[in-house]
């Protein structure tokens, strides 16, 4: 019976982190385990590995290292972090945009499926202002602006073209898009991989 109950208990947290994977509308992130031609073991941040398939025509972005002095006016930057309360955002991750992004990816600030409470911001830079612990940035949006505070902390990174050749093993991802397939694999549509780093969206 005491078997019987621990397969029963397993069974059903297999059901649970399904439909909870199911209804998860957010990034997928980890790193490669293995690769198998158009496919790939993913081995999440939460250590479970995830079975993954390219789509044909998937859009593979790269993140590479970049730091404060890469950032200038008008750069249009994606900002994760966590509001303060004077309604500031202390980043801890911000990934300049290719120019060709510019216009394309929404300008626009909401929710994040990073840490509690954080949130993502898609901006234009207008201004930057050296401060005690690092740097202020007043970003604007479509539908408002906000103050950044960046520190020593804040992962800093550039996005630039990417190929399905750098989907290898030890390979650090982030899938933006996918769809869940009824094997329990999922479909990659849009991801960054980082190179030779870990994405800190």
């Amino acid at each position: 019976m005491t078997r019987r109950f621990a397969l029963t208990i397993a069974a059903a947290l297999v059901l649970i982190q399904s439909a909870a994977f199911a209804q998860q509308p957010g990034r997928i992130r980890g790193q490669i385990d293995k690769v198998d031609g158009a496919a790939f073991v993913l081995k999440t941040r939460d250590g479970a590995l995830l079975n993954v398939k390219l789509a044909d025509d998937v859009r593979v972005s790269a993140l590479v290292k970049a730091s404060l002095a890469d950032i200038k006016p008008d750069s249009f930057i994606g900002i994760a972090g966590v509001p303060e309360a004077d309604g500031s955002i202390k980043a801890y991750s911000i990934h300049m945009f290719l120019p060709a992004q510019r216009g394309v990816v929404a300008d626009r600030h909401g929710p994040w499926d990073g840490p509690a409470n954080s949130t993502m911001t898609n901006a234009y830079v207008a201004d930057m202002v050296t401060a005690k612990d690092g740097e202020v940035l007043t970003v604007k949006y479509k539908d408002g602006e906000k103050k950044i505070i960046v520190t020593p902390q804040t992962g800093i990174a550039a996005a630039a073209p990417g190929s399905k050749d750098e989907l290898v093993a030890g390979a650090q991802i982030v899938i933006f898009a996918w769809d869940k397939q009824g094997d329990g694999s999922v479909l990659a549509k849009t991801l960054y991989v980082g190179r030779n780093l870990v994405p800190a969206m």
